[in-house]
């Protein structure tokens, strides 16, 4: 390996998961890691500028390296992404929907589908930080949703190629199955939860089923779309989504909740009916009513808590320290959410 890539991280941070395992605790695997960067950088013109800067999660593992170079890239900055295996598509998605939606999307330096790494340019500020720094409000936020849903339009062609790539199918139609097998899976759950949950199921296949009614197409789901997984310039309208890894195949309306809930804890519950229509906008034109997708979403709504429970369980091997499995408090939660009804400014007819 190259004598100029640094061989030590500065900084190591490992938030709230001090004893996660991850591979970054492997010397041969980051030393594999660090070469790989180093090859990459050299193909664009690019060094490394510092030492590594490392975020340790048990669902990934981020490296931030200073880069410098000739031209427009020098002094910039690059990120490393290692995924574990069962979100490992998310490099493959990455370099795929930069070709599929380049206007939405970074664009990665190189991929390695097989180990389920990705080198990204940098992205600018994040949408959080815009908002945090009071340059954006409640109309950023529609523009957000408008946006996705637009890109999300955009890949209906492309669902069976995403399947192809490894991005787990939760088809609407399955999604009491996708219940069923995570409920069964999951070992956090109470005697008494999993007697919720078993209360539940018919309403779930009912909701699975009008769901699928609709007509909408299955599509790319981010399952996390939030503030802080969206950059932001407010000089600009371009809004660019990132960190795919716990996406899914599914009903594209299950893609709200989690952007809803997040602007509901910044603004309230008022907002939601703007943030509603600002996201249907792009879905006015598929033959139905305002009315019959407010509806749809607000069933979206309840089964979009299936995507996040899933996504718990996309952990390193050995990321979790006890007798659960890694992530089963968090995905019994999730869960359990499928028993919150729609907030009223969700439901048609009730603002």
């Amino acid at each position: 390996m190259n004598s100029d890539l640094p061989q030590a991280a500065e900084t190591v941070d490992r938030g709230r998961h001090p004893q996660a395992v991850t591979p970054w605790e492997d010397e041969a695997w980051r030393a594999a890691a660090l070469g790989w960067i180093h090859e990459v950088l050299a193909v664009h013109g690019l060094r490394p500028a510092g030492s590594p800067q490392v975020r340790l999660r048990p669902w990934s593992v981020l490296v931030r390296l200073d880069v410098g170079g000739t031209g427009d890239r020098g002094g910039d900055r690059v990120w490393f992404k290692a995924n574990p295996p069962a979100s490992a598509f998310e490099a493959g998605l990455g370099a795929a929907l930069a070709g599929w939606v380049p206007e939405h999307v970074l664009r990665p330096l190189a991929v390695d589908a097989g180990r389920g790494w990705s080198l990204l340019p940098d992205g600018g500020r994040r949408f959080a930080d815009v908002l945090d720094a009071g340059e954006a409000g409640v109309e950023a936020w529609e523009e957000m949703l408008r946006q996705y849903a637009g890109m999300q339009r955009s890949l209906l062609p492309y669902t069976g190629k995403i399947e192809s790539l490894g991005v787990p199918g939760a088809r609407t139609a399955a999604l009491p199955e996708v219940f069923d097998r995570l409920v069964a899976e999951n070992g956090a759950l109470t005697d008494a939860e999993r007697a919720v949950l078993d209360g539940l199921r018919p309403r779930v296949a009912d909701w699975s089923a009008e769901l699928a009614a609709t007509g909408i197409g299955d599509c790319l789901d981010h399952a996390d779309l939030h503030e802080a997984q969206v950059f932001h310039a407010p000089s600009t309208s371009r809004f660019t989504f990132f960190d795919w890894g716990d996406a899914a195949v599914t009903h594209p309306f299950c893609s709200f909740l989690v952007p809803a809930r997040r602007a509901v804890e910044r603004y309230g519950p008022e907002v939601l009916p703007r943030l509603r229509d600002a996201y249907l906008d792009p879905w006015t034109d598929v033959g139905r009513t305002l009315p019959d997708l407010r509806h749809a979403l607000s069933l979206a709504w309840r089964l979009g808590a299936l995507g996040r429970a899933w996504a718990w369980g996309r952990l390193f091997p050995g990321a979790a320290n006890g007798t659960e499995p890694a992530g089963g408090a968090e995905g019994a939660r999730s869960l359990l959410q499928l028993a919150d009804a729609p907030p009223r400014f969700i439901a048609p007819g009730t603002e």
